[in-house]
């Protein structure tokens, strides 16, 4: 009887060996891109649901924003306000002045500070307002006369897309008439069909629209004076029992407090600064109306980045209208844009660096959604409120990455 050889065939130990020894190379090398039954893993596990709820939601913010606009920008805008002059009713608190007579006192004073100011320029704005019929008409006459007897640019414009119009209408249905296209009709003055009264009726409804906000904004700020620290109070102690989120909260609200009265003090500084520069400039140049030309600059610059061009182009404009001449537009253009630069660039970014110590990249692109989602009101408040992001994402842990973004 023989027995079986216990040893394997060579055949079936070689497989045996190449079969530890792949498995051995598997455990102890790691997968190569491209190699044989390599299989690619991603390092990152994405949340497809979770993404997509968060985007949802960021959509849906933004519209709520841009829906709320009429509530949110008054609403904003008393709360600054009231940051700021709240300073002045606790100073007055502190001379044993009653909180409810200190806010109507300092309300009543801003009240008659900015009567005063118009009622001081109410001349020259009434004079602006009886030369529009002028401005319009020396408008008119530059965009639609021709010279020589020659149609005008704009008529020309105006020919060309009227001919283009009639093309891409026969092209369809019948080749021929291409051919045999007559010259277009020149639009003129007369059939230009301005509706003036849809203008009166849109600028009456926008201006009703102001003195309802603005009524609006003075009785927030009015309210916000007399409650104090009430509200302050009251979200610290929504924050729960734990000590430590009384705390965070506490330094959340005073630093918000601090950057935002020291932003607006920034602001009423340069833009005081500015305005008594542009008259100083204007009335020395021999512009009509210089005052209110300066007052409207000191309020153009409030937006930052885009008030500059707005305060040089109506200038040059006014300039244009007034004297006639290159030379006196360009004089009082590079006089406004220089002075706008001065303040602007190096007085007003220098004392936002110190107030807010952020990166004027982020501070940019966040004006630009800020003006995309409130226009002009978007400006004015995009970097309060990008302020009071940053002093929050400092704080609050999870939001490392925003305050990372808005930092220096």
């Amino acid at each position: 009887m023989k027995l079986a050889d216990p040893s394997p065939p060579p055949a079936a130990s070689a497989q045996g060996s190449v079969a530890v020894a792949v498995a051995a190379a598997s455990a102890t090398a790691p997968d190569e891109p491209g190699a044989p039954g390599h299989s690619f893993k991603f390092p990152l596990h994405v949340n497809a649901r979770g993404m997509a709820i968060g985007i949802v939601a960021t959509v849906a913010f933004v519209w709520a924003l841009q829906w709320s606009e009429k509530f949110l920008v008054p609403l904003l805008l008393g709360v600054f306000i009231a940051y700021t002059l709240s300073p002045v009713v606790a100073w007055l608190e502190r001379w044993h002045v009653k909180r409810a007579i200190g806010a109507t006192l300092v309300t009543v004073a801003i009240l008659v500070a900015l009567a005063g100011v118009l009622y001081r320029v109410q001349g020259e704005i009434v004079n602006i307002i009886d030369e529009l019929p002028t401005i319009t008409h020396k408008v008119t006459k530059l965009l639609t006369d021709g010279n020589g007897g020659q149609p005008s640019t704009i008529q020309q414009m105006q020919a060309a897309a009227s001919e283009i119009e009639r093309a891409t209408a026969n092209v369809g249905s019948d080749g021929t008439r291409l051919a045999r296209r007559t010259p277009a009709p020149i639009a003129g003055a007369a059939g230009s069909g301005i509706k003036v009264m849809d203008w009166v009726l849109a600028g009456s409804m926008g201006l009703v629209t102001f003195v309802s906000q603005a009524t609006m904004v003075v009785f927030l700020v009015f309210f916000l004076l007399l409650a104090g620290d009430t509200f302050k109070r009251k979200l610290v102690k929504l924050t729960g029992p734990s000590l430590t989120r009384k705390k965070v909260t506490v330094h959340i609200l005073d630093d918000i407090n601090t950057s935002i009265q020291a932003y607006m003090f920034m602001l009423l500084i340069t833009n005081g600064l500015l305005a008594l520069l542009m008259w100083l400039a204007l009335s020395a140049i021999g512009l009509e109306n210089a005052g209110a030309w300066a007052i409207f600059s000191g309020l153009m610059h409030i937006m930052p980045y885009f008030g500059p061009l707005l305060i040089t182009a109506a200038t040059g404009m006014v300039a244009f209208m007034q004297f006639e001449s290159l030379r006196m537009v360009l004089l009082v253009a590079g006089a406004s844009l220089a002075i706008a630069t001065l303040v602007g660039t190096v007085v007003a970014t220098w004392m936002t660096g110190r107030i807010a110590r952020m990166n004027p990249a982020a501070v940019f692109v966040s004006l630009l959604f800020w003006g995309w989602l409130w226009g002009m009101w978007g400006l004015l408040l995009g970097v309060p409120v990008v302020v009071i992001v940053k002093v929050v994402a400092e704080r609050v842990e999870g939001w490392e990455v925003v305050a990372e973004l808005l930092g220096e």
